[in-house]
């Protein structure tokens, strides 16, 4: 059985980051968002985190013997298909109230399972991290019974995740051919009360859960990591942590399948709170977010004005 840390949330919310740190940890192997594998990375060979084409990455090349007998052999319609019928933020009243899931929701997430496991194996790690973040991609993942799946839910002020959708920011694995996905403050909010909501769904269906608000994250790495890793069942030393100094942790080259432009990043990167929404994004807008996902920003414990979160 493969034991896999999902890292559930809304894009934009830090899951990148703390994905990153978590694969600098002894025994884990972070994998990016799988889900995006099947298109971006065996159909459209984009790069690895490594730097590498997915076809020229010696560790995807050896996970792909290791699952399929190599990716020729992954027939990717068929994936998309299984997608668009059991993948949708629309089908998770159906996943979470079924008491037995249709076949092909146990054949969507056979694929899955099949590369968490090959990765573990290659690696030799005991825990995988995927950070595909999609809460209807965690619903199907629960049926698998071959996958032991932990859902670390990451969660951001939703004012910081609006303004950070409206920034435009380049793929790099496009090499700089493409962007990545915008969204209004308006769109973001609803995304954000949909998804976070769903996968406080998905730990009363009796997945193990546990919430982490992105800025705690931030102020107190170290113990994060700690209390992240004692949830997925690994006993870390001391010095396993050495790579978090005071406000900066320092990281090797990963093999990220997709992602955030941040899993490229090698070398001492910068730990600090991004509060830049609260000078940039327009009064009206934060107001507007702040009204849309008040209840849930006050039940993560966020306050709802300037004044408190000073």
């Amino acid at each position: 059985m493969a034991r896999v840390l999902f890292l559930g949330g809304l894009g934009r919310s830090g899951t990148t980051l703390v994905e990153r740190l978590l694969g600098e940890l002894p025994g884990v192997c972070a994998l990016g968002e799988v889900v995006h594998l099947w298109q971006r990375d065996i159909r459209d060979d984009e790069r690895c985190g490594c730097g590498a084409r997915f076809s020229a990455c010696t560790f995807w090349q050896r996970v792909g013997r290791h699952a399929f007998g190599g990716w020729h052999n992954v027939d990717v319609d068929r994936v998309h298909a299984l997608r668009d019928a059991v993948e949708r933020t629309r089908h998770i009243p159906r996943l979470a109230t079924a008491v037995e899931a249709p076949d092909e929701v146990h054949e969507y997430a056979h694929f899955y399972a099949r590369v968490y496991k090959a990765a573990a194996e290659v690696s030799g790690a005991r825990v995988v991290v995927d950070s595909s973040k999609h809460s209807a991609l965690a619903h199907v993942l629960r049926w698998a019974p071959e996958i032991d799946l932990r859902v670390v839910h990451v969660v951001r002020d939703a004012r910081g995740v609006a303004y950070s959708w409206t920034k435009k920011v380049s793929r790099p694995e496009t090499d700089g051919a493409e962007e990545m996905t915008r969204y209004s403050p308006g769109r973001s909010a609803l995304l954000w009360n949909a998804h976070n909501a769903a996968f406080g769904l998905l730990g009363k269906r009796g997945v193990s859960m546990h919430r982490l608000r992105y800025e705690e994250f931030l102020h107190d790495p170290r113990s994060r990591l700690s209390a992240i890793s004692d949830f997925a069942g690994l006993r870390l030393m001391p010095e396993d942590l050495d790579f978090v100094g005071d406000g900066y942790a320092d990281l090797r080259v990963g093999h990220s399948a997709a992602g955030n432009p941040m899993r490229f990043t090698v070398g001492r990167v910068p730990l600090r709170r991004d509060d830049a929404w609260k000078r940039s994004l327009p009064r009206n807008q934060r107001r507007l977010v702040g009204t849309v996902c008040g209840p849930m920003l006050r039940a993560y414990g966020y306050p709802l004005s300037l004044e408190e979160t000073r």
